[in-house]
Parts: structure tokens; sequence; C-alpha cells
């Protein structure tokens, strides 16, 4: 095959596995705000507000999102904000933690959402 038809059908596949993960961590966003009982769970599609719809669901301000931005603070506030998710959500609090390890990190959403 051509080359430039491989790096085409490569960048076809990047954008759609980059979309269905967008998809699937916003709609797991979304259920965690509906079984927590959070309102504008519209939020959990829109970049950014779906960070004030985390701190939403964990009742903690709107500015906290500024938090999110400041590097390395992100880190201990995004992980923070998982643990007192999994804890809303009846789970052990080091599952939230586990948001911090990479590979891991994709499942956890999904596992607070739906399990």
């Amino acid at each position: 095959m051509d080359n430039s038809i491989v790096q085409s059908l490569e960048t076809l596949v990047a954008v759609l596995f980059s979309l269905f993960l967008y998809a699937y961590i916003a709609f797991s966003i979304q259920t965690i705000a509906k079984k927590t009982g959070t309102l504008n769970r519209w939020m959990a599609w829109i970049p950014v507000l779906h960070l004030v719809l985390l701190c939403s669901i964990i009742a903690r301000p709107a500015w906290w999102i500024i938090l999110i931005f400041i590097p390395l603070v992100n880190l201990f506030v995004m992980v923070y904000i998982w643990m007192e998710i999994a804890e809303l959500r009846n789970r052990p609090r080091w599952v939230g933690f586990l948001i911090i390890i990479p590979p891991i990190s994709l499942f956890i959403p999904g596992y607070l959402a739906f399990c």
C-alpha cells in the first residue's frame, strides 16, 4: 500500500479512538452525576465544564478548577476528586487513587459509573 494511505488510516484510527475515549469518559461522568443526584449532568460532554461538574459532584466550589491548571497541584486535586467520587459511590477511597496510574486510569471512571 501507498505510504500516504497508511498514514491516513493511522490518522483515522487515532481520531476514532480519541472520539470513543472522549465519549466513554463523558458518559461515565454523566452517569456518576446522575447516580449522585448532581444537577447539570450535560456538563460532562463539554471540555473544562466537566471539571466544574466533577467539583459539583463532590460538593466543592467551582473555583477548584483553577487548581487543576496548576502543574503538580493538579495531580493531587484530581486524585482527591476521584477518591471522593469513589467514596460517594460506596467504593474504597483507594480506587480513586488509582486514577494516577495511566493504564488503569482509563477504567476508573467506567468502574465508578457502572459497577
